[in-house]
């Protein structure tokens, strides 16, 4: 991996507290290249969408631009923990066309049901709620963002296809298991996120009654 441009010092201050006392350190490590990589490109977006609106002379309300921010942030730092792990730059990337389809797995909850009787669970909650739980920000943002009125099923419909698209830069990328599971549990916690999306909007209104 390529050093951290902004939290190098503190993983090395981490590493040497705790790199030999956590078996799931590896995980600790990805996670911190995966924020710094995702730090990095925001800063870029938050330039070009800066230089956009100059350009365009457009009205900005503050909220939401932070809000798109952040959404930005979350999608990058997801594509950065999911598939581009090995790479920080863009032009480091190295392609598997020729990658056989059998290694996908298109048989729902074989894996998952595999995980829940290995010796650690770790992996089992991590495949299992982790999926949930990430993409629930995605059924958040995405109707709260959009300017027009997307509704439950369309909602669900694009995190199905972000899921999609992740599983399969995974497979072309070889930095992950291309797994039917991850979509199933993916496109899930997208619902799980518009329907707290629906509830907040919904309890906003009554409040304002």
């Amino acid at each position: 991996m390529s050093k951290m441009i902004f939290l190098g010092p503190l993983y090395d201050y981490i590493y040497k507290l705790y790199a030999m006392k956590i078996n799931h350190f590896p995980l600790i490590r990805l996670s911190f290249y995966a924020v710094d990589k995702a730090i990095l490109y925001t800063l870029f977006f938050i330039v070009l969408r800066f230089l956009w609106i100059k350009i365009k002379n457009k009205k900005t309300n503050f909220g939401r631009e932070l809000g798109l921010v952040v959404f930005v942030f979350y999608v990058f730092l997801l594509f950065a923990l999911t598939v581009f792990r090995d790479s920080y730059f863009i032009w480091q990337l190295k392609f598997y066309f020729h990658r056989p389809l059998s290694q996908i797995n298109i048989i729902p909850l074989v894996e998952t049901f595999k995980l829940s009787k290995g010796q650690s669970l770790v992996d089992f909650f991590y495949n299992l709620y982790g999926n949930i739980v990430w993409f629930v920000p995605m059924g958040v943002f995405i109707p709260a963002l959009t300017k027009r009125h997307l509704n439950f099923l369309q909602v669900v419909l694009i995190g199905a296809l972000i899921s999609t698209s992740i599983e399969t830069l995974q497979f072309i990328l070889n930095t992950g298991v291309t797994d039917i599971d991850d979509v199933i549990f993916n496109t899930l916690g997208a619902a799980v996120g518009y329907l707290l999306y629906f509830v907040g909007k919904w309890i906003k209104g009554l409040i304002k009654i």
